[in-house]
């Protein structure tokens, strides 16, 4: 039985910059070849959308639909091990609407994951080097995939942080908080962050098991990486939910009145971050562009692995203008990696730079001013 998950079909209307598409993909490799501003991330960005019900480039849903027209479609003909999967996003301006196998889900939590993707684009390689937002952003992306139980959690944590940062705002200055909902919103908040945090140690301990061999192979066995979860430093992925809640609950009495000069809250997941080790330094701080860069694709390629092993199939890869980035070293080391064992869709301006067997056997499209046009 094929463990492989991958997109037969993809099926536009009224997205971004295609009025219509229909587009049939290999299992293998597929290569969508065009200058820039043609149309190709778009694609690439679709697929995308498809799984995760939002775009990896805007939070703003209505620069998804076509200019001028009331809604956007995207339909893809997913295979997984059970069988064919009809999956069916419709963005418009009153809010999102989704179905699987033609049925309608109440909830787009229990929309995600039934495609898996994972993504790789020039912004990834900033993942070592960029803000704690842009690492956050990636864990809570990909433990949503595999966990809608997670998806459900970080919801409520924001709506229960937006209300309790909102009283902390409108008694900002003042030297004592004695409200009842303060300390409702507080417990809520406890309980909630609690399970987000145990759930990215736990994501944290798979991927650290995924990347450290990989990032070996890559740096020809003379680097060995460590992934961190930074967090409150008194945390350990051992403790029962009623230490941490305690530890917790302690922190933020600590923090109150520095909460209330400031108007906001200072403990918790959202102030959370990853940190990367090389040989034992810190790569963010110390390490080269050379060692950033093979961090990321480490990260990327467990990834891979990871969701294979916690969905029992391969998700499908997106490597989006990408290639063009990576030396010939890591390029063909990502190459070899993904060779047969993993549907990838790949967007390129030039496809020549790229010397791999891989390529030269891929179902290759292009793409010009949104008409797409195979390619042979």
């Amino acid at each position: 039985m094929d463990k492989r998950m991958y997109i037969e079909r993809l099926v536009l209307t009224d997205y971004r910059n295609y009025t219509s598409l229909d587009l049939p993909f290999s299992p293998q490799i597929n290569v969508l070849i065009g200058e820039n501003a043609q149309g190709k991330t778009n694609i690439m960005e679709a697929i995308y959308v498809l799984s995760m019900a939002k775009s990896h480039r805007t939070s703003n849903d209505r620069e998804l639909i076509r200019w001028d027209q009331e809604y956007g479609k995207i339909e893809g003909g997913i295979q997984r091990k059970y069988g064919r999967l009809p999956l069916e996003l419709i963005i418009s301006k009153k809010g999102k609407k989704a179905r699987v196998n033609h049925l309608e889900q109440k909830r787009l939590s229990l929309y995600i994951g039934q495609l898996n993707v994972v993504m790789f684009a020039p912004e990834d390689l900033n993942l070592v080097k960029g803000s704690p937002q842009v690492r956050r952003r990636f864990l809570d992306m990909e433990i949503g995939q595999i966990s809608p139980v997670y998806l459900h959690d970080l919801t409520t944590f924001q709506r229960i942080l937006k209300q309790r940062n909102a009283l902390l705002k409108s008694n900002r200055g003042k030297l004592e908080l004695n409200d009842v909902m303060f300390d409702v919103y507080t417990e809520q908040y406890i309980q909630v962050a609690v399970q987000i945090i145990r759930k990215r140690f736990y994501f944290m301990e798979l991927l650290q098991k995924w990347a450290e061999p990989i990032h070996k192979g890559i740096s020809r066995g003379i680097e060995s990486l460590k992934v961190s979860y930074g967090t409150l430093k008194e945390f350990d992925s051992g403790q029962t939910v009623e230490q941490m809640e305690s530890i917790l609950g302690q922190r933020l009495l600590e923090v109150k009145r520095r909460e209330l000069e400031r108007g906001m809250t200072l403990v918790g997941p959202h102030r959370d971050d990853l940190h990367f080790f090389v040989n034992g330094y810190d790569i963010q701080t110390y390490g080269s562009q050379g060692q950033q860069r093979t961090t990321a694709l480490s990260l990327k390629l467990a990834e891979i692995e990871l969701v294979k092993q916690e969905v029992g199939e391969t998700p499908v890869l997106l490597l989006d203008d990408v290639l063009s980035e990576l030396d010939d070293y890591r390029q063909s080391h990502l190459l070899n990696t993904i060779q047969g064992q993993v549907q990838t869709i790949i967007t390129t301006t030039n496809i020549t730079g790229i010397d791999h067997e891989t390529v030269r056997q891929a179902n290759v499209f292009k793409v010009v001013a949104g008409v797409v046009a195979r390619n042979g």
